[in-house]
């Protein structure tokens, strides 16, 4: 074996099984990086929480935000509508969804105008 295949395994440090990873831990690192406005990596992570635990309203609605900000409007709709469902009476998902659909209105109406 080669010495510097030796010297490499220190800097790859323990690897962590994907199941270690929670929905919890991808949301906290999703919010971390779209602070930062590193909207596709807060997609992918979004994505990831809500595939680690489908019912977790908060995650789905980050990633319908993550959406939004990339464009996609009826997933984001989808995402903002699934975790209404699982959440009714959640205020924050609730004023979340509001705004997006006045912004969504305000975006088709100004396209319908467009010769």
């Amino acid at each position: 074996m080669h010495a510097w295949f030796f010297l490499l395994l220190p800097l790859l440090g323990p690897t962590v099984p994907l199941e270690a990873v929670t929905s919890e831990d991808e949301l906290r690192f999703g919010v971390e990086v779209a602070r930062k406005g590193l909207w596709q990596e807060a997609h992918f992570r979004f994505e990831r929480a809500v595939r680690l635990d489908p019912g977790n309203a908060a995650a789905l609605n980050n990633l319908a935000v993550a959406l939004e900000q990339r464009g996609e409007f009826e997933k984001a709709r989808g995402a903002f509508e699934k975790a209404l469902q699982l959440k009714p009476g959640s205020l924050y998902i609730q004023q979340n969804y509001d705004l997006f659909r006045e912004a969504d209105d305000k975006r088709n109406r100004k396209s319908r105008k467009k010769p």
